[in-house]
């Protein structure tokens, strides 16, 4: 069943809007919310391969069985590739969010080179994307791992970020870096978003939340670092997005600096054996669990301030954490059916 628009939305809005990444877990719930806003959205996507490539494919396929086709087009490109991002120049953008990157801390730790040509070079590629187009908006995934070493709680946008504790977590940086440089030197809006720990419905495989109920249910040990007592920001998807569409076109913006960065966060604190116990709760299922030391590269805890974000989102309510857990493992064992005979 096609998504239904509101009319008079569709009447007014027939801007095009280009999202990296839409093959992702944020940029599959941001197509969705953007086509339902009455947003023309060309996805672009690799479907590579750092994560189980069949879930970016289910992803894709349910966006094109539920979204008509005068308002999302998929492409399949590589950000990275300039010769493959050609394809888009017929198109005129009005906004673009880019959402494409090599995403997490242990994959930058596995594959560098791939990270710092996807996070680095991926990110100019699309830059000349946003200056072909000027764009009314440009706006694009930076991490909360930006404040690696950082002591004081909660972060803060104002704070001083320049400890990164891993490679990730430093493309990242550079983004913000390369973002207010280009807004600076092109005079176009721009805005990182400091993303804490987004789980729920249609999640990255390789996050804790999504393969720990995975291992749960295949009854094999769970590894936990540093003896489970990491503490994150855990941020459910649906306010996620809704903060991203307020942002877009938010007046407050325009009353600011060109490039600003935002958290996109809960402003909680979640210890990681609390995760696992809703999960055995929600499943029915005790863990196994091997206890180990911290790794260099995971920060200790993530914690968000988040009075900028109110300014944009005035009605910003975040998810109760126990509920969004419940939630994902209602959608985890309705797509997962046939592998755990649910």
């Amino acid at each position: 069943m096609k998504y239904s628009l509101n009319r008079k939305l569709m009447n007014r809005n027939n801007k095009k809007i280009l999202i990296t990444g839409a093959a992702g877990f944020i940029g599959f719930h941001l197509v969705k919310k953007m086509t339902s806003l009455g947003f023309k959205v060309v996805g672009i996507d690799n479907l590579n391969q750092n994560y189980d490539k069949k879930i970016k494919k289910d992803r894709v396929k349910f966006l094109n069985n539920n979204i008509k086709k005068k308002f999302f087009t998929f492409l399949k490109c590589n950000i990275d590739k300039k010769n493959q991002l050609k394809k888009l120049y017929k198109y005129k953008f009005d906004y673009v969010i880019h959402l494409a990157a090599q995403p997490g801390v242990r994959y930058s730790l596995l594959e560098p080179e791939i990270v710092f040509e996807s996070n680095i070079r991926g990110f100019f590629n699309i830059l000349e994307i946003v200056k072909k187009n000027r764009v009314q908006h440009f706006m694009y995934a930076s991490s909360s791992s930006v404040y690696g070493g950082n002591t004081k709680l909660p972060f803060s946008e104002t704070d001083i970020v320049d400890s990164p504790l891993n490679l990730y977590a430093a493309t990242k940086k550079c983004n913000e870096l390369l973002a207010y440089a280009f807004s600076h030197i092109n005079k176009i809006r721009s805005t990182g978003l400091r993303f804490f720990s987004v789980y729920g419905p249609w999640g990255r495989p390789d996050m804790a939340y999504y393969f720990f109920c995975k291992k749960i249910l295949q009854n094999k040990k769970i590894e936990v670092f540093n003896n489970g007592k990491h503490k994150r920001d855990f941020t459910y998807i649906d306010e996620v997005i809704q903060s991203i569409a307020k942002i877009l076109k938010s007046k407050e913006l325009r009353k600011r600096k060109l490039h600003n960065v935002i958290n996109i966060g809960r402003n909680k604190k979640i210890e990681l054996m609390k995760l696992i116990h809703y999960l055995e709760f929600y499943l029915k299922k005790k863990a196994n669990i091997t206890f180990t030391k911290r790794q260099e590269a995971d920060m200790l805890e993530t914690y968000a301030d988040i009075r900028f974000l109110r300014k944009f989102d005035k009605k910003f309510k975040s998810t109760d954490f126990k509920a969004g857990i419940k939630k994902f493992v209602q959608w985890f064992k309705e797509y997962h059916k046939n592998d755990f005979n649910f």
